[in-house]
């Protein structure tokens, strides 16, 4: 082979490589972990890593649930809420006798019925996602506050601890448990129907459904996963202090799942986004609000610097979209298509 035909071979590998779009926000972490390390001692310490990571793995799991819903160009505004609310019910549950591994289950079903519920309203109700989400968290924020009379819940099954507080070969288990659900929901939007559904229905709902796509279930799915993802945080939160507080998680984290959400690329118009994308995102977020906590910067400073993240990551997925377009995943949703041998006049039932 002639060294012009290499030459020419290798041109067009080059060409063809392309980073991922994942790896802008890398950077960017790597340049914040660098500049709080320089500035403070403290912040390169083993123990306030581990404390970046548990803090982390709740804005995580947060963000994951949040990216399902925004796939599909919706919204929730729940997720801190129903830390609360699970958080609560969880020791309640316990303190019954119900051992704590089922305990942990039926509360995570508890957070995936009641995101149901909302994709339920925002579906057949055609109630915009922003008002059913935001009328959730006003139900789920009052719930824990009813019920408890506004006190603490102390957990009394001391095996509870192991969700927040125990390791597996030296990791802390919350951070263990989002990296599987991670994992396992990179998977599934890559991989199955309804992972292509989510993105589909972001991207152009009305063709989505002419091709077949059940859009009353992939809405309702993504809002249970959300859910779900936000009865996650509620069990780790309480675990780890292994008392149920009623106003667990009404502060920032709501703010904070859809900033490491945008910011990890996922379009607030749906269609567009990663799971590896997202969680990157909410170590992003989560450094950045431990970094300004360890240099002793004044905690009212924090939201104005998340609203800035979040502000940039809307205007750049802005941007992106006025030069791109919102693509569809076309090779895998024309094979599922095929698959089906769905014909594209035939709307599916929603």
């Amino acid at each position: 082979m002639s060294a012009h035909h290499t030459d020419q071979g290798c041109d067009v590998n080059l060409r063809r490589f392309r980073w991922p779009d994942e790896t802008g926000i890398f950077v960017v972490l790597l340049i914040v972990l660098g500049v709080f390390a320089a500035l403070s001692e403290s912040f390169r310490s083993a123990s306030n890593g581990g404390i970046l990571l548990l803090n982390g793995s709740v804005v995580g799991f947060l963000a994951l649930g949040q990216t399902f819903v925004l796939l599909t160009g919706g919204i929730d505004l729940s997720t801190g809420a129903m830390i609360a609310t699970t958080g609560v019910l969880a020791p309640i549950m316990l303190k019954a006798g119900i051992p704590w591994p089922i305990a942990a289950l039926l509360t995570l079903g508890i957070g995936a019925g009641a995101g149901a519920i909302s994709g339920i309203v925002v579906h057949y109700v055609k109630v915009p996602p922003f008002i059913a989400t935001f009328a959730a968290q006003g139900v789920l924020s009052s719930i824990p506050l009813i019920i408890t009379g506004a006190n603490s819940v102390t957990v009394t099954d001391q095996g509870f601890a192991f969700i927040g507080q125990g390791y597996l070969a030296g990791i802390p288990v919350p951070v263990v448990l989002l990296i599987l659900a991670a994992i396992l929901g990179a998977l599934f939007l890559r991989w199955t129907k309804a992972g292509v559904h989510l993105y589909a229905v972001g991207g152009n709902r009305a063709a989505a459904r002419l091709a077949g796509v059940n859009i009353a279930r992939t809405t309702i799915l993504a809002y249970a996963l959300s859910g779900m993802c936000g009865a996650f945080g509620g069990l780790i939160a309480t675990s780890r202090l292994m008392v149920g507080f009623p106003n667990t998680g009404l502060g920032n984290e709501l703010f904070f799942s859809i900033a490491a959400a945008v910011v990890g690329g996922v379009s607030l118009f749906g269609g567009i986004g990663s799971i590896p994308g997202a969680m990157i995102g909410a170590v992003l977020i989560a450094t950045v609000s431990d970094g300004m906590n360890v240099t002793n910067v004044n905690s009212y400073w924090q939201p104005l610097v998340i609203g800035v993240i979040i502000l940039l990551g809307v205007a750049i997925d802005t941007y992106r979209r006025s030069r791109r377009g919102n693509p569809i995943r076309l090779s895998r949703w024309n094979a599922i298509r095929s698959g089906r041998r769905a014909a594209v006049g035939t709307p599916a039932k929603s």
